[in-house]
């Protein structure tokens, strides 16, 4: 914490940050608004500002953002405090976020916000149509090459990182490389099954890790995909992480199958009681293991959940963020390099997790000579990839231009099989999801444009 503080207060000031200390020690909840104004005055990014504004308004206004604060000031470890959130608000943000914009400019190429990184392939669970279940189970990545990563991308501005697989808590090195890397942020995406009470305690001990538990739904439909008796192992290790004061979230793969269900008010509520504090909703990729064409979304299922997503961050205490359904906020596709990209656990750098091509690997190349590749290059210039930002995905909205990036490149699957999803009949099966998403996306799309004008000439009257 003593090293985050001197970085901090070398970017930010040494004023700045010791009021904002002295805020949030005194009474946080009434000093948040205060310390917003705070952030607003350090050498910071002008959207940061911006951003810091928006959300004092927000807190200011809105009911349940006041009791999502008193959540987190409540319910997670003072260590787990100082050390994530300081690491993920300060460093990975307004220090890391300015430093990748200049760097950007210098070296000619995009620096990302964080890295996706798969440690290893190993998995204790066999899940039904798992993204990554076509790759081979026996890859893993060394140490040192998770540490040289994690290295070279903290020259570049990055603090915030992402654990997959795999399982990555069967990676023997994860809280060696937590606690080495003791000022940046790092969130696991996990099924859970590992998390027993002394594994919390290593959280908590660590300080900057939060985990993303995969689930689909409650006790019936999370065990038909992932085994039986996994829900019943998931609640016990949310009792854990709760109990030890972690943040923690969820990972929500929705099907047209269990949408209703991990959308309602009765499982969102359990969640929250649970102490879950945020949630990813994953829409199902037909790809990996088994890919099953019927658990993708419909239209009308996909729409729905627009407007459902939005009530839920605005009704409940929790942040849930749908990475098809929420473009708008992020201009579209977030892979390719632009604010994140993959590295599989054999060290191919693939643009998404999700797409399962690459030109280069880790091994033997710099951060740098993979962030300036001709892959990454094909997928920033056409982002985004439609005006509309409901359709935000090269994948599963627009293929064509994931055909035309893969081509133009020379980038190759990486595994076998990958391919599929460009041509044949698995290709023309997700042609036609993007044909029939399309009429449906500037429906909403239109509303939301409307809605936006009409905020506007209200703010100006």
């Amino acid at each position: 914490m003593l090293s985050n503080l001197k970085i901090a207060k070398q970017h930010l000031g040494e004023r700045i940050i010791n009021q904002l200390l002295n805020y949030l020690k005194q009474d946080p909840m009434s000093n948040i608004p205060r310390a917003l104004d705070l952030l607003c005055r350090a050498p910071i990014a002008p959207r940061h500002r911006q951003l810091i504004q928006q959300l004092k308004l927000l807190f200011e206004n809105s009911p349940v953002m006041k009791i999502y604060f008193n959540r987190i000031l409540t319910e997670v470890n003072e260590n787990v405090q100082q050390r994530f959130l300081f690491n993920l608000f300060i460093n990975a943000s307004l220090i890391g976020i300015p430093k990748h914009i200049k760097l950007s400019q210098e070296l000619g190429y995009n620096i990302p916000y964080t890295i996706l990184i798969d440690p290893t392939s190993k998995c204790n669970l066999k899940c039904k149509g798992c993204w990554a279940g076509a790759y081979p189970n026996h890859k893993d990545l060394s140490f040192e090459e998770v540490d040289r990563i994690i290295t070279e991308a903290k020259e570049l501005g990055i603090y915030f990182f992402v654990m997959s697989g795999g399982e990555p808590l069967m990676w023997p090195y994860i809280f060696q490389l937590c606690e080495k890397h003791g000022d940046a942020a790092f969130m696991i995406y996990t099924n859970g099954t590992l998390i027993d009470e002394a594994t919390a305690e290593k959280m908590q001990q660590a300080g900057n890790i939060t985990p993303a538990i995969s689930l689909e739904g409650g006790r019936e439909y999370t065990d038909s995909r992932r085994g039986t008796g996994v829900y019943d192992t998931i609640m016990a290790a949310m009792d854990n992480l709760k109990k030890h004061g972690i943040i923690f979230g969820i990972s929500l793969t929705v099907t047209s199958q269990n949408y209703l269900e991990v959308f309602s008010d009765e499982f969102i509520d359990a969640m929250i009681h649970k102490g879950v504090l945020y949630g990813w909703s994953f829409h199902y990729m037909p790809i990996g293991r088994s890919p099953d064409f019927s658990l993708v979304l419909k239209p009308e299922q996909r729409a729905w959940l627009i407007d459902r997503v939005r009530y839920i961050r605005s009704h409940k205490p929790i942040q849930i963020a749908d990475f098809w359904n929420d473009g708008q906020m992020t201009q579209g596709c977030i892979a390719g390099g632009k604010y994140y990209f993959h590295i599989n656990a054999a060290g191919d750098v693939e643009p998404c997790a999700f797409v399962h091509f690459a030109v280069d690997n880790i091994k033997g190349k710099s951060l740098k000579q993979v962030l300036n590749s001709p892959l990454f290059s094909a997928y920033q210039k056409r982002q985004p990839f439609s005006r509309n930002l409901l359709r935000p995905c090269p994948f599963i909205d627009v293929p064509q231009a994931l055909r035309e990036i893969v081509a133009e490149s020379g980038a190759v699957e990486t595994h076998d099989g990958a391919g599929a999803v460009l041509f044949g009949s698995a290709g023309e099966k997700i042609e036609g999801i993007a044909n029939n998403w399309k009429p449906f996306a500037d429906v909403k799309w239109q509303e939301i444009e409307e809605r936006n004008k009409s905020k506007g000439e209200e703010a100006v009257s």
